[in-house]
Parts: C-alpha cells; sequence; structure tokens
C-alpha cells in the first residue's frame, strides 16, 4: 500500500454534480478527491491529473495516450453502464483496472424509453404545440396512431435495461420481440420475450427500442440495411448511445417517408464536442417527424448517492488489495 493518501480525479460530465458522497465513502481508504469540470481534450486530461491513482469519468476521453501520461494511474471508474469513452484494450495492455456501474439508471431509462414511446403513440408533443398555438382540435393528429395493445415492439439487446423495458412495454399488452445474440435463452422465457434475428425485428415491429453498448460491433449497428426492413409506420427509439444509429441513413429513411418518426435521447458527437441538432445536422431531422430529449433518459431524482457511492465501493478496493473488473 502506499505511503500516501490515493489521489482521485472526479471528471464532470457536461452537467456538473456533487460528488461529495464519493469523498465521504474514500475516507477510510485513505484517498483524496479533486473535482475538476468537463475536460473534453486530451492533453487537458493529461495536465490536469498528472498524479492520479483514480479518475472517476462520466464523458472524458480516457485514451491510451491518456493512461500512458500519467504513469501512477492504477484504475478508472465510468460512471454509468457503458464504457465507449474510455480506451479498454489499452488500459489492459497498460494494466490500469477500468470499472462501471452496470446496474445504474436502469430504471430511469428503461421509463424515458417508455416515454418516448408513449409520446410518439399519442403525439403528445404535436398535440401540446398545436395547444399553445391556440389549436384545439380535439383528434390525435397524424396517419397512423396504434392502440399499443397488440402491437410489436421489437428491443434492440435484453441486457438489464432492455429488459426493464421489456418488462413494462409488456404490461400495455404489447408483443415483445428482441434481438441478443449474448443473453442466455433463460432470460428470454423469464421475461415472455421471443427471440428473433435482427432483421426480422426490423420487419415485424412497430416500434424499435435500441439498449446496446457502444462498441466497434455496435457501432451503426442501426443502419441503411435497417431502416429499409422496418415498417413505414414504424417508431424508432433510442436511449443508448448515438452513433448506434446511423444518422444518415436515419435521415433518409425520414425524409423518404420509409419510417414515421424517432425518438431519440441520445445522437452522435462531432469532434468539437457539439451534438447534429446543435448544429442543424443532419437535415433530416429537422423535418418534424423527430422528437429529442438531449440525454436526458439517466437524468434520476438524487444523482450523489446513485453514482458518487457506487464508485467509491470500486475505489475503495485500491486500499484493500482488490481488484474490480469490468461488469458488462
Amino acid at each position: 500500500m502506499t505511503s500516501r493518501p490515493y489521489h482521485v480525479y472526479v471528471l464532470q460530465g457536461r452537467g456538473q454534480r456533487d460528488y461529495a458522497d464519493c469523498q465521504a465513502a474514500l475516507a477510510h481508504v485513505p484517498a483524496r478527491m479533486t473535482t475538476l469540470p468537463f475536460l473534453g481534450k486530451e492533453d487537458e486530461v493529461i495536465d490536469r491529473t498528472r498524479d492520479a491513482d483514480a479518475i472517476v469519468v462520466s464523458s472524458s476521453p480516457i485514451t491510451r495516450n491518456v493512461m500512458s501520461a500519467l504513469e501512477g494511474l492504477k484504475t478508472v471508474v465510468r460512471t454509468g453502464v457503458g464504457y465507449d469513452v474510455i480506451d479498454v484494450p489499452a488500459a489492459t495492455e497498460l494494466g490500469v483496472i477500468v470499472v462501471n456501474i452496470p446496474d445504474i439508471w436502469v430504471r430511469e431509462v428503461a421509463n424515458h424509453a417508455l416515454s418516448l414511446l408513449l409520446a410518439w403513440n399519442r403525439k403528445i408533443v404535436t398535440l401540446d404545440r398545436q395547444v399553445h398555438a391556440g389549436v384545439w382540435s380535439g383528434t390525435v393528429p397524424g396517419e397512423q396512431t396504434g392502440s399499443l395493445h397488440g402491437e410489436t415492439v421489437g428491443i434492440v439487446r435484453l441486457g438489464n435495461i432492455g429488459s426493464a423495458f421489456a418488462r413494462r412495454v409488456a404490461a400495455l399488452e404489447m408483443k415483445v420481440i428482441a434481438s441478443d445474440p449474448y443473453v442466455a435463452p433463460a432470460r428470454f422465457a423469464a421475461l415472455g420475450v421471443e427471440r428473433v434475428s435482427l432483421e426480422a425485428l426490423a420487419e415485424r415491429s412497430d416500434y424499435v427500442s435500441v439498449h446496446t453498448l457502444l462498441n466497434a460491433e455496435t457501432r451503426h449497428l442501426i443502419g441503411e440495411a435497417f431502416f429499409r426492413r422496418m415498417k413505414p409506420t414504424a417508431i424508432l427509439i433510442n436511449t443508448s448511445r448515438g452513433p448506434v444509429v446511423d444518422e444518415k441513413a436515419l435521415a433518409r429513411a425520414l425524409q423518404e417517408k420509409r419510417l414515421a418518426g424517432a425518438g431519440l435521447d441520445v445522437c452522435g458527437a462531432r469532434p468539437d464536442g457539439t451534438a447534429p441538432a446543435q448544429r442543424g445536422e443532419p437535415r433530416g431531422l429537422r423535418a418534424g417527424r423527430y422528437t429529442s430529449t438531449a440525454m436526458t433518459s439517466a437524468e434520476p431524482v438524487r444523482f450523489c448517492p446513485r453514482v458518487a457511492e457506487p464508485s467509491a465501493t470500486k475505489l475503495a478496493g485500491l486500499g484493500g488489495g482488490e481488484e474490480p473488473s469490468l461488469d458488462t
């Protein structure tokens, strides 16, 4: 064990959070904590965290260059399920332990996906705008509004969040199908979900909800081929990671009316850190055929205990000689 207290850096996301609970939980390690604002560039992370033993990160890039430069770095904790901001293969090679918090935000994200589904089905956003504009039509606008019960919802990946979402839509008497090559048949059976291929899911679903990690395999998993198989009355919902969906292909599908709409809580960031909606692109997403909620699906009522305490628990293993591992 080191003779000095460990130095833990918390790199905030784009929204500021209170990590006081994390410091309290680390008191027995011993460790001291420094909280920094969001750092979007490698050199910023390196310059501000040179003596780091551990980093708790939301969105800042923890790349090979960063980890190589931080000679004392022992572990990185990602404050969520996905770990795409961390170069995991490089961390493994460099002996840096990477951990995530796989059971966090499960209910929040599943609830948000359901909210987007209901908002589209009942045309909540359009009706709200009409009423504020003084229009009282008394009808649900649009060509297609299903009754939900009896309709089919397809879930892309049946992990913790996908499973939680499946239980919610099943309560609405919807037919639930899912595609996940990594989940055992027992989970499908326990949830009453039919296992199908990704292609069949695209063809059969009235609603598609995406719940997958972002990695090389899933980047643009939902792309041109997928959209061409979807019903023209179908809705796409994405509360996972923006780059899982090929935005240009989505824009084309919406422009050509091969897809009825999309509910997006996430979108792909540009190199400068801005999202497509901030830059007015892709153009096809301006046609009033999508609803965006700017990555708020994981916004909890009380943030601190839900992130700070689990992060500290992972980090506390440093002081006890334990080696936490990445949980997918």
